[in-house]
């Protein structure tokens, strides 16, 4: 059995990687069956290279496949912002005032120039293979006035997709996985990794 480490502590982020590997060859885990694993600083100024130091520290610490992921959200009126700092846009990781601080920074601004995406990169780094696999998902929408919607976290109370007719907040966790940054991202990972990888 090959072992795979998924970067993360969030188990359901786990989950969404899990489903592509066959669990009679793979078993995956992730930092939390690592627990005194120190923290990763994140100082890279893109998704990837934030992906990259996460992917390495990981893979150069446990000698193993690992695939890690960076996020945000980037604002076409706010050039790009906020970007790589998107979970601590107010501060630390606090939901409600990242989305007030993106509501007061983008206010006035027209509905057609609301533009924005949300992006994830995901770093497939192997101590086999001198080269990572790269990938990279998005979805395309708008910041909406308000927020709208109970599910979701981050700024998906706020990004409103047009082709679905509601924000991130207001999609069930299916309909969302079929649109969403990770969803893209991960289906790519899913259709690159076995011609990739060595074992």
């Amino acid at each position: 059995m090959q072992e795979i480490i998924i970067a993360t502590k969030n188990p359901n982020k786990a989950k969404e990687f899990q489903r592509i590997f066959d669990p009679e060859n793979f078993v995956i885990k992730t930092l939390l069956d690592f627990p005194d694993f120190p923290e990763i600083k994140e100082t890279g100024s893109t998704f990837e290279e934030n992906a990259t130091i996460k992917a390495h520290a990981v893979m150069n610490q446990f000698h193993l496949p690992t695939i890690a992921d960076d996020s945000g959200l980037s604002v076409d009126a706010l050039f790009g912002q906020p970007g790589v700092r998107s979970a601590r846009y107010a501060g630390d990781h606090n939901d409600a005032a990242n989305n007030a601080k993106l509501l007061s920074e983008i206010g006035g601004t027209p509905e057609e120039k609301r533009t924005a995406k949300f992006v994830t990169v995901l770093v497939f780094a192997n101590p086999k293979n001198p080269k990572d696999l790269v990938v990279e998902g998005e979805v395309n929408g708008l910041i909406a006035s308000f927020p709208k919607g109970d599910d979701g976290f981050g700024y998906d109370p706020l990004f409103y997709v047009p082709s679905e007719g509601k924000t991130m907040s207001e999609m069930t966790l299916d309909e969302k996985n079929k649109i969403s940054h990770r969803g893209n991202a991960i289906r790519k990972l899913e259709s690159k990794w076995q011609d990739w990888i060595v074992l």
